[in-house]
């Protein structure tokens, strides 16, 4: 697990700044502490931070090909690499190392723009083919490692893991994207392959970039290589698939295993934690190293739940107590996102982080299972509402749904049963639109409140949803549930989840491995019909009846609660000041975004306690975190 950086002149001849190179990868020295080295040619520069995790001896980055013509870096874990090792060497390919990095090297010799194919693991990486004149980016199938490019007015194009490394570049214009803005408030991040800036982006997952010297390489395009298949399998029956659910997860699970260094595994107490954790005792001789966090308040606290597990898995379990009001990361948390993130249970993430790394180097996670085996709650509310869809037509459905969510009041204050307002507004929609409504953390209206007439203006009426509908769009099917998954891994996956957890672990020099978003795994899941994922209103059916000779039905059975924190009352009591500084900072007032009388009508209703605009001021507060670490009032008026 390391960290990546790097400048590509198409033009072949330019001599590379050293000392500018060094400063990328300096940026990214958490990522991987342990070393660091760079490699220059005319037109070419790599830099590598090194967190050492197998081969501790002889796996140095750069890293090269016999005769030096083909180098690469890379960030990430080849869990097949020994297989590719023993397939090359038999193809006539001589290895001087034992690490995976190796196998990038010689899989590109071999087959080109598809070694990516023959890859299973989670990777970022670059290869530079002298005698070819070829630059390769590649990004691993879900998005599990970040890679971040961009092009230079004149052509050059640099790259990194996190953005910050980027930022090194002052040649690079730090305009804000208008676009991304709109994003940004309406998922709580910014979906691939945008990023806060107008000239910077993500490679999206299970995408490479391939230039060419003498080419214009900001012609180039980049090449999606994998997709989620969504094909269904021949039919068989539950138990047989509960059956092989449970060898397949086991495989992917010991496939992430190799490490020379101490491994062990977050534990929540929640399904998929808990799923891999059962599987990874019955792999071990050893007992598993686990780790969790409580909270002092019982309403956030979950780690009873933790311990059933791990008393009945004897792992070497380790917990913490934090303190509920741990407010305290919001400048920090800006400093590690690079660009505003508005998912507040990434604090507590950085935290289960910072404790995991006091006793291993490497911890794997839960992280996928809602998404593979639609766990989450929208899931549920989406296709109750694709119900009603299904018996009323649209034009009957859009003019009655669409009075009644104008006419009933948002009711925050009041129980569940009675907040009818987003769900009539969604059921005027149709199912992407409406998942987008039922999803976003500020949905059309709030955020038509929230930005000045100019900045509506600039955004010549672009959509947040059109993220979701051009992902829609390229579904290879129409199950309704399916083609919400699919959307869902191909944002709120890749832009909020991994974000959230690469950068949190990274910040430790902690490497996060996720079996159940194993390529593999995720292929034949994404085959199971949709019923066997959700039924009855409950969603996993599959997987927790699967997981049944495994874990207890207090915890496959129990109702679900996340890392989430009292927003609302921080925003009313601890941060009040800083929320006020925030929200009335001359320099958020002055990009010309928003509209500061809203801004304020939001600051007061909260409060006061009469509205709870706590998701909203948050967003805000983060946006204006960003603008105070980049110095970025950036030309969002130009």
């Amino acid at each position: 697990m390391c960290g990546i950086v790097g400048i590509f002149d198409p033009r072949g001849t330019r001599d590379i700044d050293r000392a500018v190179l060094e400063r990328m990868n300096q940026t990214q020295f958490h990522r991987g502490p342990v070393e660091g080295d760079v490699y220059l040619e005319p037109g070419v520069g790599f830099g590598h931070r090194r967190l050492s995790i197998i081969d501790l001896a002889s796996g140095q980055q750069p890293l090269f090909n016999e005769d030096h013509s083909v180098v690469t870096v890379f960030n990430g874990e080849i869990y097949n690499f020994r297989e590719l090792m023993a397939e090359l060497k038999a193809l006539g390919h001589t290895f001087r190392t034992q690490s995976d990095t190796e196998t990038i090297v010689h899989a590109w010799e071999q087959w080109g723009d598809d070694c990516v194919r023959h890859l299973r693991g989670m990777f970022a990486f670059a290869i530079w083919d002298r005698k070819e004149r070829t630059f390769f980016l590649a990004r691993d199938h879900l998005g599990i490692k970040p890679l971040h490019y961009a092009f230079l007015p004149d052509g050059t194009l640099v790259f990194g893991s996190e953005l910050k490394s980027l930022l090194s570049f002052p040649e690079l214009p730090r305009t804000i994207e208008p676009r991304a803005v709109e994003e940004y408030f309406a998922y709580g991040y910014v979906p691939e392959p945008r990023t806060i800036f107008k000239n910077a982006f993500k490679l999206e997952p299970g995408h490479s970039l391939t230039l060419h010297v003498g080419a214009d390489g900001r012609a180039a395009r980049p090449r999606r290589w994998w997709d989620l298949p969504f094909t269904p399998h021949a039919p068989m029956g539950e138990r047989e698939m509960e059956e092989e659910l449970v060898t397949r997860l086991r495989e992917a699970v010991e496939s992430q295993l190799e490490a020379e260094v101490p491994l062990g595994a977050f534990l929540s107490g929640g399904v998929d934690s808990s799923a891999v954790v059962a599987m990874m005792a019955g792999l071990s001789k050893d007992p598993v190293n686990t780790c969790s966090i409580a909270f002092n308040d019982p309403a956030f606290d979950e780690s009873t739940y933790a311990r059933q597990v791990a008393e009945q898995y004897r792992t070497n379990h380790q917990s913490e107590t934090v303190d509920k009001d741990d407010y305290g990361l919001v400048d920090l948390l800006a400093g590690l996102y690079d660009e505003p993130y508005a998912d507040s249970s990434a604090i507590p993430t950085y935290r289960v982080c910072q404790l995991a790394r006091k006793r291993v180097t490497v911890a794997l996670s839960g992280d996928g299972g809602d998404e593979n085996f639609a766990g989450y709650r929208r899931y549920r509310m989406a296709m109750g509402e694709q119900q009603v869809r299904s018996m009323l037509p649209l034009a009957l459905r859009k003019p009655v749904f669409g009075f009644l969510g104008a006419a009933y009041p948002k009711a925050d204050w009041a129980p569940r049963i009675f907040r009818a307002k987003t769900t009539f507004e969604a059921l005027a929609r149709d199912l992407v639109d409406g998942y987008f409504h039922g999803v976003s953390i500020l949905v059309d209206r709030v955020r038509d409140q929230l930005f000045s007439d100019s900045f509506r203006a600039r955004l010549q009426g672009y959509r947040a949803a059109e993220v979701m509908r051009a992902h829609a769009a390229n579904s290879p099917t129409d199950d309704p549930l399916s083609l919400l998954q699919y959307v869902d891994m191909k944002t709120y996956l890749p832009g909020d989840i991994l974000t959230k957890v690469d950068r949190a672990s990274m910040a430790h020099a902690l490497e996060v491995r996720v079996p159940l978003l194993d390529h593999k795994f995720v292929e034949w899941v994404s085959g199971l019909p949709s019923s066997c994922k959700l039924r009855n209103g409950e969603g996993k059916h599959i997987f927790k009846k699967a997981l049944q000779p495994y874990l207890s039905d207090d915890i496959l059975y129990r109702k679900k609660m996340g890392f989430s924190i009292p927003l609302a009352s921080w925003l009313r009591g601890p941060l009040r000041e800083s929320l006020e500084r925030a929200v009335l900072n001359p320099m958020l007032l002055d990009t010309g975004i928003f509209n500061d009388k809203y801004l304020r009508q939001m600051l007061d209703e909260h409060q006061a306690g009469t509205k709870d605009h706590s998701t909203a001021l948050w967003a805000v507060l983060m946006f204006e975190a960003f603008l105070r670490k980049n110095g970025a009032t950036a030309a969002i008026r130009s």
